[in-house]
This record gives structure tokens, sequence and C-alpha cells, in this order.
């Protein structure tokens, strides 16, 4: 049996193939290669080890200077659906130092590991990678869509047309 993995370089799930005849793993649709829904169990885990890593970077636990000179933010974590890998997203206050932080959190991934593992009761410790969390400039950069001049006038005349 082969394993080719789905259009998404970095998805979790992968699509067995046998001979050439292929088939649905963890209710992937060949056809449109949507993910699944999350289950609850992925989710409430990563709710666990979004609570710990919280924690730990606010008590100051992680003996670093420059983690403990920014205030981050843990947004979301997400697991694996086989739970051995969990991807963090974090957000340092007002967004300064971005990248600084990042690689202060990378350095120190496998104790940060050892300490969710620890504190979070599952089969396997999962493996941290940590990324920078672009909701917040997503939303900003379409706030700022919708507060353009000539978009507020069609919102406007479309109310006017309403009433």
């Amino acid at each position: 049996m082969r394993l080719r993995q789905l259009a998404d370089p970095h998805s979790w799930a992968w699509q067995p193939t046998l001979f050439g005849s292929s088939s649905v793993l963890a209710g992937f649709d060949v056809k449109s290669a949507e993910a699944p829904e999350k289950s609850v169990r992925t989710l409430r885990v990563g709710e666990q080890v979004r609570h710990v890593l919280s924690e730990i970077l606010q008590r100051g636990d992680v003996h670093d200077e420059t983690l403990a000179k920014h205030l981050v933010t843990v947004t979301e974590v997400r697991m694996s659906p086989d739970l051995r890998h969990a991807t963090v997203f974090v957000k340092p206050l007002l967004g300064k130092d971005e990248d600084v932080v990042l690689k202060a959190l990378r350095i120190h991934t496998a104790s940060l590991q050892r300490e969710v593992a620890a504190r979070v009761q599952n089969k396997y410790a999962a493996k941290l990678k940590f990324l920078a969390d672009e909701s917040f400039d997503e939303g900003g950069h379409i706030d700022a869509l919708l507060r353009d001049p000539k978009v507020a006038q069609d919102l406007e005349s479309e109310d006017a047309t309403k009433d």
C-alpha cells in the first residue's frame, strides 16, 4: 500500500492508493479534497494545549529575555487528527518584534513540548510548530477596505434602495 499526500503539502491527512485505485481516508473526498470537520477531541486537546502554553508564557516559566520582555498571545492551536502535531498560532502584543518572538519560541520548543506533555495527559507528546497569527492583519485589511470611501458609498446606496 502506497500513501499519497493530497493537494495541501501541510495537511495532516493522507490518501491511500492501492494499485492505482484511490479510496478515502479520514473523511476526505478525493474529488473535492476538502478537509474533514474537526472532531470534538482534537478541538478539546487543542484548547488544553493553548491554555497550558498561555499559562507557561504568562508565568515566565521559559527563561528567555525576549519572551520576558514581550507579552505573547496564543490565539489558536490546531491539532492533527492523530494528536501528534500541534500548530500554535501566536501574536506578540501590538504585533511588535514578531520575528524575534517566533525565533525565541522556536529555540525553546523542546522545553515547551516537555512541559505541555507533562500537563496534558495524552498517549503521545505533541510536536509543536509555532507560526505567526495573520488573522488580525487580515481583519484590519478587510476593515480598511470597508472604510474606503468608494465602498462606503456603495454600501450607503444599497441601504437607501432597501428603505
